[in-house]
């Protein structure tokens, strides 16, 4: 069945790229709401759903926007309420970018967890992958392929080609209890030679060490360093699930991903909603569904 919290959540913090605090406050909503970002800094408080087709900007966070009104780096939050199972709430907005908090989905999970989930009426919608579906730019490259296993599985690949941060791989099966213990508390990170360019244009204005994994010529600079061995490859997979959840329903398949971004994130949703015939919506428990199509797993090669 569809979910929501029991009760209000609130907490602030600096904006990853504005610098400015930020108060938010997440509310229970009805079953088929889904998750709406409300920015109450503004008249008439306006609402901007979280939905693929409003992505207005993927430059180094996911922005959201309606209306002229946006809201950004939202991945991070979003990604929480997926890996936790929240279908429908209403993200309140004192501004115009969610607080970056301590760089991960750490603090989101543990308050929502604080005051608990609670079913709805109305049964949740999964989005079954029936046949490959690919997006590439470059080495860069995404797939969804149909799957026997109910659920979403990821398979993430990164090379950097750096002394810290080379080649890492990171591959589970996403569920709940893999989502909190081994990918929501994997934190941002950020190269220190483009930390001058990044404020040149407006952005990272409020990043420290505090709220990022900064990385130097040769060495990371966080005096406790990495929270995991592969933080970096974990990191990625938590920014993909929260680009994911905007394809409006849980997705069973397995995910393959190699150097993906937001922008590249955004480019499946759009394919996935134009490639209708290559999934299905399906009511219900997702653990009955059944995966006919596992033969075609060969065609995302060249797609």
């Amino acid at each position: 069945m569809q979910t929501t919290i029991k009760k209000e959540i609130t907490f602030s913090g600096v904006a990853l790229h504005t610098g400015r605090d930020v108060k938010v406050r997440i509310l229970p909503a009805e079953e088929d709401s889904g998750v709406r970002f409300i920015r109450k800094d503004l008249p008439g408080f306006p609402a901007i759903k979280a939905d693929g087709a409003n992505v207005v900007n993927t430059n180094y966070a996911t922005t959201l926007g309606y209306g002229g009104v946006t809201v950004s780096t939202v991945e991070h939050i979003l990604a929480a309420l997926y890996g936790l199972g929240v279908d429908n709430v209403d993200v309140e907005v004192f501004g115009s970018e969610i607080p970056i908090l301590d760089g991960s989905a750490g603090e989101f999970i543990r308050k929502i967890e604080a005051v608990g989930i609670t079913h709805l009426m109305a049964e949740r919608e999964y989005l079954v992958i029936k046949r490959p579906i690919k997006v590439s730019e470059g080495d860069k490259y995404l797939m969804l392929l149909p799957s026997d296993e109910p659920g979403l599985r990821i398979d993430y690949s990164i090379d950097f080609s750096h002394p810290v941060l080379s080649k890492q791989i990171f591959s589970r099966h996403c569920t709940r209890e893999v989502f909190i213990n081994e990918i929501g508390n994997a934190r941002t990170f950020g190269f220190l030679s483009d930390i001058e360019m990044l404020r040149a244009n407006g952005l990272a204005m409020g990043g420290s060490l505090s709220n990022a994994v900064v990385v130097g010529d040769r060495d990371i600079l966080n005096k406790d360093g990495l929270r995991y061995p592969d933080e970096f490859v974990r990191h990625k997979a938590l920014d993909l699930i929260g680009d994911l959840s905007l394809v409006g329903a849980p997705v069973s398949g397995q995910l393959i991903a190699h150097r993906s971004g937001h922008a590249l994130n955004h480019r499946l949703l759009q394919k996935i909603v134009r490639h209708r015939p290559r999934w299905e919506l399906e009511r219900g428990n997702v653990r009955r569904l059944h995966y006919n199509n596992n033969s075609e797993r060969r065609e995302a090669v060249g797609l």
